[in-house]
């Protein structure tokens, strides 16, 4: 029985720790390449087109940019927002710092890792049973 539990949590933890690790460069690729993403206080406006953002850049540049429905939801009927911009780009923000994609990565793995390390232990306890 402590053979089979062992074999297990082996293989358990070989798949959490392999995957684990793999998901968080994968997170780490997509943090890169999601960029550089500043904060800065945005104007809310109402257009025709409906409602956009209106802020300045480092360059003081003015740039503009609609909102969707979510951003709409979260800003509520405020005139100011808190945004965030890609630094380098023109007129693309967003209203969280990090992006949904790399914070999911970044979870799994961990939680990869997790499930890793408690079969790790999990094989353990079978050979401390054994020993005593």
């Amino acid at each position: 029985m402590g053979d089979t539990v062992g074999l297990i949590a082996e293989i358990f933890t070989w798949i959490g720790a392999g995957l684990g690790v793999g998901l968080l460069l994968i997170a780490l690729i997509a943090r890169l390449a999601d960029g550089d993403w500043v904060a800065v206080r945005a104007v809310v406006e109402q257009t025709d087109h409906g409602p956009v953002v209106r802020w300045f850049d480092d360059d003081g540049n003015v740039n503009e940019a609609p909102l969707g429905a979510a951003d709409v939801r979260h800003i509520g009927s405020r005139d100011m927002a808190d945004i965030h911009y890609r630094r380098g780009w023109r007129n693309k923000m967003r209203i969280e710092a990090s992006s949904h994609a790399v914070r999911f990565l970044v979870r799994l793995g961990l939680l990869m890792l997790g499930v890793g390390l408690a079969a790790f232990v999990i094989g353990w306890i079978p050979l401390i049973i054994e020993r005593w």
